[in-house]
């Protein structure tokens, strides 16, 4: 099977998550994929592959190295878009031109210029209705391709340990995830953009959930006795930095952003994430928040901000710096293959953190998709079939 007839078979899977569903997987479909997975892996010869009670799917190839590397990549896809009846249009050889879709929708050379970089590249395009989901059934396009090549490579292999996850778009891409089984040296995660793209840097992440409480008056007796909290809460808002805003940061820059607002003069709650790649910029925005509150409460009385603040997820960069060699691996395969690595900082979240906090260091490595989350996502086949023959590179050649 070709990665491109791969790649199709598995975006007309539809495997949406769904968010605050009381089961796990979030959505039932995705074990459909993962069930395909399975089947498809014992077909190439792994028979110890298997999908467990939670929907990952786990499968090891023992290897003469000494070291064992993790391939992870998600299964589920965005909540942007409809996931259902994919329809994936296929650019044998792009000529460099805005690409029409349905809907009177075009992915415009003018828009995204990174356009440039794909003529002449075979491409797989959605018709405008629906998500395409390369993010991530590219990355698994990828790593099932080089398991099914493996059996002709005779230079000596690391063994390989893999898993497939649901639920990476919510969040909970790491939940039930087996420790204890996938014991590895390090992994990769494969799951989206451009393959000279490295990703190791993430966000440190919080949750901050205000309550505000406030005194409901009949307004033609208000004066000196109502507090209105919705005031409280423009207030508050008011007292953040105006430029940390996620419209107005990019690269490095930390933001905090309201992600929710609902209220009456009684009460009024306020939700926000708050994110930076610093680790001490990170904790005074979190100072900021703390500070305010406390302002308010002396200014309007005890109780009338009542703050939740809750780490989320850290950046993985920390734990991964002193052990950079796994970031060089993937730097130094890339080199042989002649392309110049770019190390890019999530500005998100990643699996890739919570497994690197959880014991396995998982830096991020390309799946030549593009435009995620939306109908414009573009997935380059030609990168895909490279990225196949980098992995096998670093395996062989720069992992001793």
């Amino acid at each position: 099977m070709t990665i491109l007839e791969r790649f199709i078979k598995y975006v007309k899977i539809d495997t949406q998550a769904v968010e605050d569903s009381s089961t796990f997987p979030s959505s039932l479909k995705q074990l459909k994929l993962a069930d395909l997975l399975v089947e498809e892996l014992h077909s190439l010869g792994i028979s110890n592959a298997f999908r467990d009670e939670y929907g990952y799917v786990y499968a090891k190839i023992e290897g003469s190295k000494p070291q064992t590397v993790g391939l992870i990549a998600h299964m589920d896809t965005a909540l942007e878009m409809p996931d259902e009846n994919v329809n994936p249009q296929v650019i044998e050889s792009y000529d460099g031109k805005d690409i029409i879709l349905k809907n009177g929708l075009a992915i415009k050379v003018s828009e995204f210029p990174f356009l440039a970089e794909l003529v002449g590249k075979k491409l797989v395009t959605t018709d405008g209705n629906t998500l395409l989901g390369a993010d991530d059934k590219a990355g698994i396009a990828i790593i099932m391709q080089l398991l099914e090549v493996l059996p002709q490579i005779k230079e000596p292999l690391p063994s390989l340990f893999i898993c497939f996850t649901p639920d990476e778009e919510i969040g909970d891409g790491t939940k039930y995830f087996n420790y204890d089984l996938f014991k590895v040296d390090f992994a990769y995660t494969l799951d989206g953009a451009d393959i000279k793209y490295i990703n190791y840097e993430n966000f440190n992440a919080a949750s901050a959930h205000i309550t505000i409480n406030g005194k409901s008056i009949h307004p033609g007796e208000a004066k000196d006795k109502l507090i209105n909290s919705m005031e409280v809460a423009h207030e508050f808002h008011s007292m953040l930095p105006h430029e940390a805003k996620p419209e107005y940061t990019s690269w490095y820059e930390g933001f905090n952003h309201m992600t929710g607002i609902s209220g009456c003069v009684q009460q009024t709650t306020m939700s926000y994430i708050i994110r930076n790649h610093d680790l001490k910029l990170f904790n005074e925005q979190k100072e900021l928040f703390k500070s305010i509150a406390s302002k308010l409460n002396e200014k309007y009385g005890e109780g009338t901000v009542v703050l939740d603040l809750q780490d989320s997820y850290m950046n993985m960069a920390e734990l991964i710096k002193p052990h950079f060699e796994i970031v060089q691996y993937a730097i130094d395969a890339l080199a042989l293959h002649g392309i110049k690595a770019e190390i890019v900082p999530i500005r998100g979240g990643t699996d890739g953190a919570r497994l690197s906090y959880g014991g396995i260091l998982t830096p991020n490595l390309g799946t030549a998709s593009y435009n995620h989350h939306g109908a414009m996502e573009i997935a380059n086949i030609t990168q895909m079939e490279q990225m196949v023959e980098v992995l096998i590179t670093m395996l062989t050649k720069v992992i001793k």
